[in-house]
């Protein structure tokens, strides 16, 4: 009733506009002869244009929170758009109801696991994960959906919002010390040691993901499950009836997002097929980062703002596009501290804050969470052959993104989305593109988890790092 109210109030305006720009002279009344009228409809479609109706994501009702999860929009950025004349679009992943793109990573990986019979709802099994926050958050979230309690095993600098998150999810957590994936309290390996407390079992089984849909190039993967003595016999027995439920024993699930298939699987199934569809294939290139984990000295007396990701976004998203277009530029965005630029621009994994006299035995992150990383694990590996082109972005620049963002297009984007964005604007310049072009990328997750560090001026200031919206000003000057 609104909607017809504010119309009629509309078309009377109009008749009126284009009535008197006709003269006193003109034949008829107001709006005599107006649906015949030129100007009345330019006038129409643009004040009816202010007043469009709200567009759901989807008009069928679904079942659960995981039915939300995946099919979110894609956004164009229009000042940086407008400013490169190309068309940058970002994959609005801030929308999951986890609040980030790994809700995807963790419903496939929960998912793979029952539907194999691995880990059953409400028998008190509980999902273990080193993560640096946006894993866990997912993680947790979908558990309490499905019946599973959770561990989240995450550096003690993370930005205390995903801390807080986790707890209110009703996660359980250990905070420790950033260390080298070597040492045995690196929060990854502590993860699987608690999942093999958990189960009072050495016993391991290897959980290998779907690879119906996957180029046979790929090598399977594997992701630990460790289980409780008392399920040993019945997960040797997989595959010749399913477990029943209501017998079954708690388990102890370690998801390993880094190693796992189902991580690199939900992106190459999902979020590819859905740039594809969205963009009805008319796309020059992707941009994405893969996790990070960078050195900043001790000296500094901080902590993190940048922290470890797994390549699955990159690996399963580009393939799928590279499947779909050869031609299609698959780029990586890769933050300070974080060895994959190297490794992709000159074969060997290392980072410049790596090199003698500046590498300490603590790691102590930059300023973006979420994207790089300093080791090869299978979703990099499987990422590696698809990559054409990588960025460096650095901290300074990834903040002025997103203050940019802020002022010009009312974007509150975390870290590794401004990181993302910026690395589009060098890849633009870098091609020479400037006639409608189509770059893709992911907006990770939103500001909102980010307020004490990188959202965090006096933080900034206190590590060093300028704060300086003019950064991407001059990037996006011809």
């Amino acid at each position: 009733m609104k909607n017809s109210v504010q119309l009629t109030t509309i078309l009377f305006d109009i008749a009126l506009s284009v009535d008197n720009s006709n003269g006193d002279d003109a034949a008829g009344g107001a709006g005599d002869g107006l649906f015949q009228d030129a100007a009345f409809y330019s006038l129409l479609t643009q004040r009816y244009s202010s007043m469009r109706p709200i567009v759901l994501r989807t008009d069928e009702v679904v079942n659960g929170i995981s039915g939300l999860i995946g099919n979110t929009p894609l956004v164009r950025i229009n000042s940086l758009s407008d400013a490169l004349g190309v068309e940058i679009l970002g994959k609005a992943e801030f929308l999951n109801p986890g609040g980030s793109v790994k809700d995807r990573v963790a419903l496939r990986m929960i998912d793979d696991a029952e539907s194999q019979g691995l880990l059953h709802p409400n028998t008190g099994s509980r999902l273990f994960e080193g993560t640096v926050g946006s894993t866990g958050i997912s993680l947790a979230t979908i558990a309490r959906a499905r019946g599973y309690e959770t561990t989240i095993i995450m550096p003690d600098d993370v930005a205390d919002e995903k801390e807080k998150a986790l707890l209110a999810l009703g996660a359980q957590i250990e905070k420790v010390r950033p260390a080298s994936i070597v040492d045995k309290k690196q929060f990854v390996n502590l993860a699987r040691h608690r999942a093999q407390a958990f189960g009072q079992s050495d016993v391991v089984h290897t959980l290998e993901s779907s690879t119906a849909s996957v180029d046979s190039s790929f090598s399977s993967s594997s992701t630990v499950v460790v289980l409780s003595a008392a399920t040993e016999a019945e997960v040797k027995g997989k595959g010749s009836s399913p477990l029943d439920e209501s017998k079954a024993k708690p388990r102890s699930f370690f998801a390993d997002q880094f190693e796992n298939r189902s991580n690199y699987q939900a992106h190459y199934d999902g979020t590819g097929p859905e740039i594809w569809r969205q963009t009805d294939g008319k796309i020059n290139a992707f941009v994405s980062g893969a996790g990070k984990a960078s050195f900043m000295p001790e000296y500094y007396h901080i902590k993190s703002l940048c922290k470890i990701g797994t390549g699955g976004t990159i690996a399963g998203t580009g393939k799928y596009l590279k499947d779909m277009e050869g031609s299609i530029v698959v780029a990586l965005s890769d933050p300070e501290g974080s060895g994959l630029y190297s490794k992709v621009k000159f074969g060997v994994m290392y980072d410049p804050k790596e090199k003698e006299g500046t590498k300490r035995r603590h790691q102590v992150d930059t300023v973006v969470e979420g994207i790089g990383i300093n080791r090869l694990t299978k979703n990099v590996e499987l990422a590696l052959p698809i990559i054409d082109d990588a960025f460096r972005i650095t901290d300074a620049e990834a903040i002025s993104m997103a203050r940019h963002l802020v002022l010009n297009d009312g974007f509150f984007l975390g870290s590794s989305s401004a990181c993302n964005l910026f690395a589009c604007i060098k890849l633009a310049k870098k091609m020479g593109w400037c006639n409608g072009e189509r770059i893709v990328t992911i907006l990770c997750d939103s500001g909102n988890r980010h307020y004490s560090k990188f959202w965090n001026d006096e933080y900034l200031r206190n590590a060093g790092i300028p704060i300086d919206i003019t950064i991407v000003q001059d990037a996006l000057k011809v």
